[in-house]
């Protein structure tokens, strides 16, 4: 039998645990590390198929929180009454719409990734496009407080991405979780403390300096 390249200690400890995906175990290792998300809480899936973020985030957040997941494939072995689920394009969708069908939310994660073509340089674009405009999102539906954490590929237009994500909230931090397979170049933005609420005057905060990968 030809093995498969992608399994790993993640992918078989994530059947073993009942998980929809591997990729769980990097949100988890950030909500550990970052306290994203609580009991409670309002979530916001981007990108959520297979499903495993919002099954964590269902978990966390317990029977009187919320998450909504968007994705152009519905992810059907999520049956939970508090979770909902919006079939479309996150690059084509009005974030003023999609604030008055979610309403306020605690937090907006985004798995996001682009079809990889092997041009570093053009993957790299798409992946801070798909960053941006999740993060177009995360302001126009997060609170005062709120939290943001997105995937994104290194390359040179990352830092002017960070840059303006510290214009909106009061601490943006580089990470790179175990879960992350040797070899790749993705790397996630969490952007905690969200400064102003939608429909308020923002705040606008100064640039935080360069950091390492995995800074506090």
């Amino acid at each position: 039998m030809k093995k498969n390249r992608w399994e790993d200690h993640y992918t078989r400890r994530a059947r073993r645990e009942k998980w929809l995906a591997r990729s769980v175990y990097k949100l988890e290792e950030m909500d550990r590390k970052f306290n994203l998300i609580r009991k409670g809480g309002r979530l916001l899936d981007l990108g959520c198929y297979p499903g495993s973020w919002s099954q964590y985030g269902i978990r966390k957040v317990g029977p009187g929180g919320a998450v909504t997941g968007i994705d152009l494939t519905p992810p059907d072995a999520i049956h939970f009454p508090n979770f909902r689920f919006i079939k479309g394009d996150v690059l084509a969708m009005d974030p003023a719409w999609l604030r008055r069908q979610v309403g306020a939310r605690d937090v907006v994660m985004s798995d996001l990734a682009p079809q990889t073509t092997g041009d570093r340089w053009a993957d790299t674009v798409r992946s801070i496009r798909l960053a941006e405009r999740a993060a177009e999102i995360a302001r126009a539906v997060l609170g005062r407080g709120g939290r943001f954490v997105c995937k994104v590929f290194e390359g040179e237009d990352l830092a002017p991405f960070r840059a303006d994500l510290a214009g909106h909230f009061r601490r943006v931090r580089l990470f790179r979780p175990g879960a992350v397979r040797k070899g790749s170049r993705e790397i996630y933005l969490v952007a905690l403390d969200r400064v102003q609420a939608p429909g308020g005057r923002e705040k606008t905060q100064p640039p935080g300096p360069p950091a390492d990968k995995n800074d506090t």
